[in-house]
């Protein structure tokens, strides 16, 4: 029903945007990575979903493709609903939590208020288990063009890179081109996440 909603930030509070567009505003449940890259009184653009259930009818915002493709992943895992996936994202934005599935790295999502190891554990199988055996596979090393970025000890983090940014929808072929020209083998898993990511959303 919404796609996004584009108009100045009326208001900004704890787990809240208010989003003016033409004297209407509209008030999106939103994660603290994304407030923290809105300032009230400018223009933004915030892709949107909407959660209807009963008499529940609420409007959750988002800053970019990736954290939204993240929210959507979040909830469909049992147990976890609109609140409690905000709630990681709040802890985990987009680059993290993929690499936290990649590495199983439970205590990242249990520092999000509400989520206990339970729920992280089944976080992480489930959508490991959503990714394609092909996807694991091809983010695991078995490309020349990977191994040959990642000489001198780095292709685990090159590969955790590509396997996370897989998660959050790329192919193999553009996080390896979006890789081009970064020293990856000195570089983390999460900072290489982090500008391969600047370089896609500027494309």
């Amino acid at each position: 029903m919404f796609y996004y909603v584009d108009g100045t930030v009326a208001l900004l509070q704890q787990g809240l945007a208010v989003i003016d567009c033409g004297g209407v505003g509209y008030a999106c449940h939103a994660s603290q990575h994304t407030i923290g890259k809105l300032k009230i009184g400018t223009r933004a653009r915030l892709l949107t979903h909407l959660n209807v259930r009963e008499d529940i009818f609420e409007l959750y915002g988002f800053i970019d493709d990736e954290e939204l493709s993240c929210f959507q992943m979040l909830i469909s895992v049992s147990g976890v609903g609109p609140k409690a996936a905000l709630s990681i994202l709040s802890v985990a934005p987009p680059d993290r939590l993929a690499l936290s599935i990649i590495t199983e790295d439970e205590k990242l999502l249990t520092q999000a208020p509400g989520i206990g190891k339970k729920i992280a554990q089944r976080v992480i199988l489930e959508l490991r288990d959503k990714m394609s055996r092909e996807q694991l596979e091809t983010a695991s090393g078995a490309s020349p063009v990977a191994a040959a970025m990642t000489a001198n000890g780095g292709i685990n983090h090159t590969q955790e890179a590509v396997a996370a940014l897989m998660v959050l929808g790329y192919s193999q072929a553009e996080a390896l081109r979006a890789m081009g020209g970064l020293d990856a083998a000195h570089l983390e898993a999460d900072e290489i996440i982090r500008q391969c990511l600047k370089k896609l959303a500027a494309q």
